[in-house]
């Protein structure tokens, strides 16, 4: 029971990341509520974590909570730097405390990836449309690494359900 409701956490997380970066691609913005909500689930999503797998909490949250302070200093670096916006920044650091510490460089390189190849795309764009505009909304980048990390144990989950029928 317990890794059902992990994993209508982890869908109700894919569906804020899609509604922050539609937002983002819409307005440049995340909102800051936005941001407070994937925080805020992420310690719900833990509980059912531990209880299902049978582990002490609080020692998964002290190491989640310090690696998601460490991807969020890093990043208001970025933002310090004029690299990244704010609202990316809070994004990024909630996101983090739903990764296990293991799978944040991945996430990280995933968000890298993404970003990359969004900025090209978008510069591209631009220089045939003849925008100036210099803005990326990295809310995408932030939302497709962290859906490609947490849907995983969801994709797998389901895939040892349909095998074992």
């Amino acid at each position: 029971m317990w890794s059902i409701i992990q994993h209508g956490l982890l869908i109700a997380l894919v569906a804020l990341l899609v509604i922050a970066a539609v937002g983002d691609i819409r307005r440049y913005t995340i909102p800051n509520m936005l941001c407070i909500a994937v925080a805020a689930l992420a310690l719900p999503y833990w509980v059912a974590a531990s209880l299902a797998q049978a582990q002490p909490l609080l020692p998964l949250l002290g190491i989640q909570l310090g690696v998601a302070l460490l991807v969020f200093a890093g990043f208001v670096l970025l933002f310090a730097l004029g690299a990244m916006g704010g609202g990316d920044v809070k994004l990024i650091a909630a996101l983090t405390l739903w990764v296990p510490a293991a799978r944040v460089l991945e996430m990280l390189f995933l968000v890298a990836l993404v970003g990359g190849v969004l900025a090209l795309a978008l510069i591209i764009i631009r220089k045939l449309r003849g925008d100036a505009s210099r803005d990326v909304p990295y809310g995408v980048a932030i939302a497709a690494g962290g859906i490609g990390v947490v849907l995983q144990p969801i994709v797998n989950f389901w895939a040892l359900q349909q095998l074992a029928l």
